[in-house]
């Protein structure tokens, strides 16, 4: 399972904007739409991610 489908995924669930997601995630607004648009993080960024998405959504 790819990260941005992942990433899609948390969104869906959450109702989280894309650019609140890269921002609380990685301090990245873009990360979402660069996903999207083909970045292909690597290994440190993407375990930072799914790090974030299994922590649940932040209060």
């Amino acid at each position: 399972m790819s990260v941005l489908w992942k990433v899609e995924r948390y969104l869906r669930q959450t109702g989280m904007a894309e650019t609140k997601f890269g921002r609380l995630a990685l301090n990245d607004s873009r990360l979402v739409r660069d996903l999207r648009g083909g970045r292909e993080p690597g290994a440190r960024t993407a375990a930072r991610i799914e790090a974030f998405i299994n922590a649940g959504v932040p209060q």
